[in-house]
């Protein structure tokens, strides 16, 4: 209860201009939220996912790739510059094209649309020949002791002794990069191998799941540190950030429950992050472990990461390049020979949050079907609602339109849950620990092989179908994934086809 009394005073939202609500709004909006009993039809705004912002459905490749609904026509031009920095190809430096090169010198992709091809979700490589490009490995290594704290790391220490924490590989820093510019030797080759296991379902039905081994191969800069953690990551999908954004602070805190005090076996650990922008600890949103605030400082984090471009808020022009590697941090970067101070500028930054934010939810598919209703009664009675909340009410935004007051159908409580050894990457991440992750948002999932060709799922994309993906679940999900085996075929299939509908 401190836990959660300590965190609703300290997490403020300085990223949103809230209205605050009215007691009768707060009623209504109880009443609106709550989770339904009667499942003989569709509830009221069903259809729209994103409430107000909720696009139709396409049944092509453009499924994610459209501005808000609810976007006044001014803004869409914004999300059309914002379109073209996102897809923007960075080159090295020094370059002719002085207002796109500073690429690296290392790095995992050229572009943002590199690894969200098509604003959906990655991929692992489907062969020895496949890219790894939507992928890549995460790294770091414990550390022990309270010397030398960073704020947050100060900040969580005080919430709870036993938060374990990490510092990147010293020479290969926060994530692996399996490209380099010219001159400048990879970090590694992306390898993973799987091993099939058959479950048996009820029905006499069977499953396969496949159990990655991931290596880090052909390591450029020597060895990983000792106790090297490495933790899969394949891009996520972009839809319904803008909305996931607004959705209160205090509401997603509410849902929290670290000591399961009410002991239904769900437990849900929010998790906080430092925020470069604001200078303070916030609530993390979005990543698979929740490891960023905002879409602006995921963005940027990505910027510097995965491509190296630099940002006010991670201004170092090498990206993760760390002071061993001395050759990538003396290279020519972006800003040389410039008075730029960053590789991209904060009005660029600021038009690719833009388009992050309103990459529009479609609509929902079927939400009358009696198969779709028979599932979505299995999904609730099943409790696969505990962590997967179907609804929420977005904060009253003064300069947000299009998110201002809507009611959206995420399928997320942006909390951490355990989920299991299974799922383990056994590393910590701030509050997450190695079995940690984020509640995925399952809006629409239905539409993955529409939009990027294939149905791989989690965190890395080991599940090839959704049923595949459930069968993973473990931890505290272990019952729900239980009962899902154990149920009539028809009632798993119908659960399936009500997810296909989201």
């Amino acid at each position: 209860m401190g836990d959660t009394v300590a965190l609703t005073r300290d997490l403020v939202q300085p990223h949103l201009q809230v209205v605050p609500r009215t007691a009768q709004e707060t009623t209504r909006i109880a009443k609106a939220v709550a989770p339904t009993t009667d499942f003989s039809g569709a509830e009221p705004f069903e259809t729209n996912s994103g409430g107000g912002a909720t696009v139709r459905a396409r049944d092509n490749a453009d499924a994610f790739s459209l501005v808000s609904g609810n976007a006044p026509f001014e803004r869409q031009l914004d999300f059309q510059l914002g379109n073209g920095l996102f897809t923007k190809i960075w080159v090295s430096s020094p370059s002719s094209t002085l207002a796109s090169d500073g690429l690296g010198p290392l790095f995992n992709a050229r572009s943002c649309q590199s690894c969200h091809l098509k604003d959906g979700r990655g991929h692992p490589p489907e062969g020895p020949d496949d890219s790894a490009v939507s992928i890549f490995l995460r790294v770091s290594v414990p550390v022990e002791g309270t010397e030398h704290m960073s704020a947050i790391e100060s900040y969580l220490h005080a919430l709870d002794p036993n938060t374990e924490r990490t510092a990147p590989d010293p020479v290969y820093g926060g994530q692996l990069q399996d490209f380099g510019v010219q001159g400048h030797a990879a970090e590694y080759s992306f390898g993973v191998t799987y091993k099939e296991t058959e479950i048996a379902l009820s029905d006499g039905e069977t499953a396969s799941l496949r159990q990655p081994s991931y290596r880090a191969a052909n390591l450029g800069y020597g060895p990983l540190a000792e106790g090297a953690m490495l933790s899969p990551r394949v891009a996520p999908q972009m839809i319904g950030l803008g909305l996931l954004e607004a959705i209160p602070a205090q509401d997603i805190l509410a849902l929290a429950d670290p000591e399961d005090a009410d002991g239904d076996g769900i437990s849900g650990v929010a998790q906080v992050v430092w925020s470069h922008e604001y200078d303070r600890p916030m609530l993390g949103r979005f990543g698979h472990k929740a490891g960023q605030p905002t879409i602006r400082q995921q963005s940027a984090s990505a910027f510097a990461g995965d491509i190296g471009i630099s940002s006010t808020l991670f201004n170092t022009p090498a990206g993760d390049c760390t002071a061993l590697q001395t050759k990538c941090r003396a290279a020519p970067d972006g800003s040389t020979g410039t008075d730029a101070l960053t590789e991209i500028n904060d009005e660029g930054l600021d038009f690719v949050t833009f388009y992050s934010r309103n990459l529009a939810v479609p609509e929902r598919r079927d939400v009358d079907d009696p198969v779709v209703l028979r599932g979505k009664e299995v999904f609730y009675q099943t409790g696969c609602t505990s962590c997967h909340v179907p609804k929420f009410v977005t904060e009253r935004l003064a300069e947000q339109p299009e998110q201002s007051f809507q009611l959206i159908w995420p399928y997320s409580d942006l909390l951490l849950h355990d989920m299991g050894e299974g799922l383990a990457d056994k590393r910590p991440e701030g509050r997450a620990n190695g079995r940690e992750w984020r509640t995925a948002p399952l809006w629409g999932i239905g539409l993955t092989e529409t939009v990027s060709g294939h149905s791989y799922f989690l965190h890395d994309g080991r599940a090839r179908s959704l049923l595949e993906a459930v069968l993973w679940h473990g931890g505290e999900a272990a019952n729900q994934r239980d009962a899902v085996i154990d149920m009539p075929a028809e009632s798993r299939a119908a659960l399936i086809r009500y997810l296909e509908s989201l």
